[in-house]
């Protein structure tokens, strides 16, 4: 099957899921990296030759066009979750790429420059910085401008698209609906111009109930058209139906949860499996526990015409969304899995992958600086500029304490095949796999 250039939404979609978007575009469009932005391996150190550097306090050596502001919002959140102070440079880079609209593009090389109308203004890019920025504190003003400007772009289903004007998708509305949380503003207040509908009305029209076929009712679609269970999108609707982001607080002593798939009866869910959002996820999480008992403990996803493949960010955002139901007896397996197969993803993809590593370690109260042998604090340190402080064994102690010295359980990766990255990094990122 011939590959084709990505549509702007495409490119946005692939950067905000796998952080790797020029890999993406090298890969779907034929671009190639600039040579400023090269990396000469799985390591990320710049390639030799490069004449230009990076801008000051950007994580990751790979040219930022397309994830410039996830990565650095995921690395700072991860970094703060595990109590690690970001350094300011790094901070204020990812404040200077705000708008004075209050949007966020993915990459503003003259931040000095006004936005203009030609900008590409990203409603995942902008959800993550207001996650990163709403943890950090002291960035109020900006935190409140980027939220008027999601709320202002909210389409009248009540969700929204990665670009403004587009039709809505399960996993924007997701990730808005994280930092809608994280900023103070009740997700379920925020209602759309017409209908007046929420993000939760929004994300449960992508919803699959009982008049599909049993192994995926439960499950989301990324978007309307073409209805297909998907399970990157489960993921991430499963945690933001329940009006969480990327930090989920570990269970500690609370009970474990079983998961429970969506159940029908005559043609309709059993009891009150309904359309609520607790509800949705349970179902959700139901879904991608079939995925990935099917599959050996993790996900699987694609590119056209090639063999599926294990896919890690998806896996990871799966962990994730069963920790958020407190589902943590059905995360043990794939945890295992991922544990042994962790740091060659990490360090194939950088900062991104090892912050999202770090957030599965948290939501579990797995220490992050233990994970499958890796350091995962030190290394996503490593990709950027040098902390400004570092609380040692933050998250270990949570470990200790959530689960009263339960073993590690929960950590997240993937054995990266030599010439296969970014099959990996590509193929769950497709907005109509058939997972």
């Amino acid at each position: 099957m011939a590959q084709q250039a990505p549509s702007t939404h495409t490119v946005a979609f692939l950067a905000r899921r796998a952080a790797m978007a020029l890999a993406a575009a090298a890969v779907l469009g034929g671009a190639v990296a600039p040579a400023a932005y090269a990396v000469d391996g799985a390591d990320g150190a710049p390639a030799a030759g490069s004449t230009e550097k990076l801008p000051e306090g950007l994580y990751g050596t790979k040219d930022p066009q397309y994830d410039g502001v996830w990565r650095q919002s995921l690395a700072l959140l991860a970094q703060h979750t595990v109590g690690v102070r970001p350094a300011t440079p790094a901070v204020r880079w990812l404040v200077g790429q705000q708008c004075a609209d209050g949007a966020f593009t993915a990459f503003r090389a003259e931040p000095g420059k006004p936005c203009d109308a030609k900008t590409m203004r990203d409603t995942n890019q902008t959800a993550a910085a207001v996650q990163a920025l709403a943890a950090l504190g002291g960035h109020d003003e900006t935190v409140q401008k980027a939220v008027n400007w999601l709320k202002s772009v909210q389409n009248d289903d009540g969700g929204w698209s990665s670009m403004a004007g587009s039709p809505s998708d399960a996993n924007s509305t997701s990730v808005v609906i994280g930092a809608l949380a994280a900023a103070g503003a009740k997700p379920e207040s925020v209602t759309s111009k017409k209908g007046g509908r929420t993000p939760y009305d929004g994300l449960l029209t992508f919803r699959l109930g009982c008049d599909v076929k049993e192994g995926e009712r439960g499950a989301f679609t990324f978007q309307l058209k073409g209805a297909a269970a998907n399970a990157d999108a489960t993921a991430a609707a499963a945690t933001g139906a329940l009006g969480k982001g990327f930090v989920v607080a570990p269970a500690g002593g609370a009970a474990d949860t079983p998961v429970k798939p969506l159940s029908c009866k005559d043609g309709k869910a059993d009891g009150k499996a309904g359309d609520k959002g607790p509800a949705a996820a349970e179902g959700g999480a139901g879904y991608l526990v079939a995925q990935l008992d099917k599959n050996g403990h993790h996900l699987l996803s694609a590119m056209p015409g090639q063999k599926k493949q294990p896919d890690v960010g998806n896996t990871a955002d799966a962990v994730v969304a069963l920790a958020a139901g407190g589902h943590r007896s059905a995360a043990q397996q794939p945890l295992k899995w991922l544990e042994k197969n962790a740091s060659a993803w990490a360090r194939q993809n950088g900062p991104a992958a090892y912050a999202q590593l770090v957030l599965a370690a948290h939501a579990t109260g797995t220490d992050p600086r233990s994970f499958g042998g890796t350091d995962l604090v030190t290394a996503l340190n490593a990709t950027g500029p040098e902390p400004a402080a570092t609380t040692p064994g933050k998250d270990a102690r949570a470990a200790k304490d959530s689960d009263g010295g339960v073993n590690v359980w929960w950590v997240v990766g993937v054995g990266l095949a030599v010439g296969a990255g970014i099959g990996f990094l590509l193929s769950g990122r497709r907005k109509k796999n058939d997972l």
